[in-house]
């Protein structure tokens, strides 16, 4: 599962790292993927936004056994 759910980070991270952040997950766990955002995505003020519109969705999109996407 960890590695499904990199493979779509993986997609996502030129956009984060754009700016000068990334994504890293930290853990799955009864359908529930754990996230960090590092670098400037990290105190980034639209860091929810990036998270619930693209990260989240994509990856929810993808990933059926996914039913949450939650920040740590």
């Amino acid at each position: 599962m960890e590695e499904k759910i990199n493979k779509i980070l993986d997609k996502l991270r030129p956009f984060l790292i754009n700016d000068g952040g990334n994504i890293e997950l930290v853990e799955f766990k009864d359908g529930v993927c754990y996230l960090n955002f590092t670098g400037a995505c990290r105190e980034c003020a639209l860091n929810s936004i990036t998270l619930n519109d693209g990260i989240k969705e994509a990856l929810m999109n993808e990933i059926p056994e996914i039913i949450d996407v939650k920040l740590i």
